[in-house]
Order: structure tokens, then sequence, then C-alpha cells
């Protein structure tokens, strides 16, 4: 029952918002009491903290399997990105934005395990490219994973990049051709003209 309520909880969460779903809701959507619920999670906090956490891990384990691919570099960040946009769904309740002003300890706790599991990541993948010859070789590695990742929290500001606006998928894809396009050399321009070309299809 702890595993069905944090599933639901989970899916509720992404489309509808941390604020704006309450246990009550929760406890509707699931035909259940809210005593049952209350009986596994002691407030919604905790059912806030364990649902961010879970899906974390879900999101971190599909980039190793990714990576474990071993794709070239450029691949591989629009497979991680198509990958995560799956399960974070384009959801119109900026859920980033309602953990950053409703739980703001969860957020952070949040944002530093993302930090480090992106910079690993991010590293990797532009120490491959440089090997590869398809990003520059003067890259400062460090600078770029940094920029990347402050990049990546920076279009989820709902106030920077309002929904009104943008969507999340469009967002996304901006910023990774933005990205790739300042580190990339003319082999791997054509890598990416070609990844770019065959999306649009």
């Amino acid at each position: 029952m702890r595993e069905k309520i944090l599933h639901k909880a989970t899916e509720m969460f992404l489309n509808l918002g941390f604020k704006s779903v309450t246990m009550d809701d929760l406890a509707n959507e699931m035909g259940i009491s809210k005593k049952t619920i209350y009986s596994h999670y002691e407030n919604k906090t905790m059912l806030v903290e364990e649902s961010t956490m879970a899906l974390f891990w879900f999101i971190s384990n599909g980039i190793d399997e990714i990576i474990a691919l071993q794709k070239n570099p450029i691949e591989e960040l629009y497979e991680i990105k198509k990958f995560v946009m799956l399960h974070l769904k384009d959801e119109k309740s900026s859920p980033q934005y309602q953990l950053q002003k409703y739980y703001p300890k969860v957020h952070e706790t949040l944002k530093r395990k993302q930090y480090e599991v992106m910079q690993d990541c991010v590293f990797d993948n532009v120490k491959r490219g440089v090997d590869m010859g398809i990003y520059r070789e003067n890259l400062n590695v460090d600078f770029v994973g940094r920029i990347y990742f402050s990049g990546v929290m920076s279009i989820k500001d709902n106030d920077l990049f309002p929904k009104q606006i943008f969507s999340t998928p469009e967002l996304m894809d901006y910023y990774l051709e933005y990205h790739l396009r300042g580190i990339v050399t003319p082999k791997g321009r054509k890598i990416l003209n070609s990844i770019i070309n065959s999306n649009q299809e």
C-alpha cells in the first residue's frame, strides 16, 4: 500500500503540482481513507520528500543505463533529454517551481543530488566528446559542466521562462542545441545537425 500511495502521489504531483495536491485529493483519487495514507506517511512533507527522491533515483538509474550504451556524446545527451522528458511529462504545473517555493528544504536536497549526478555525467560526456574530436579540445571541462547545470536549473524558473511563452520540450530543445553549438567542432556540428534534422521530420 505504501508503494501504491507513493506511485499515485508522484503521478499527481507531476501533473498538478506539489502545492495543489492535498491529502484529501490523493485519498479520493485512490478510493482510500486519509487515515490509511497517514498510517504510512506522517505528513504531506514526508510524502513529497519520498516522492521526489524516488523519482530522482529512477531517473538517475535510467541515465546510467543510457550512458552504459556508450553512444557518441551528442546522441547521448539527446537520448537523456528524451528519457527525462518522458518521465517528467510536459507538466503544466511547474513542479520544480512549486517545490522550491513551498518545500525549500526538499528542493535544496534534490538540487544537491542532481548536481552530483549531473556533474559526473556531463564531465564524462565532455571528456569523451573532446577525445573523439567532436567537442573542441580547448574546453575547460569543469566550466562547461557547471554552466550546463546552471542553465538546466535556470530554464525551470517560471519567472524567467513563463509556461505561457515556452513549453518544457521547446525549452529543453533550445537549451541543448545552444549548449552543444558552443562546444562542438565542425565534425560534431555535422552530427548535431543530422540529429536536429531527423527530430524535425
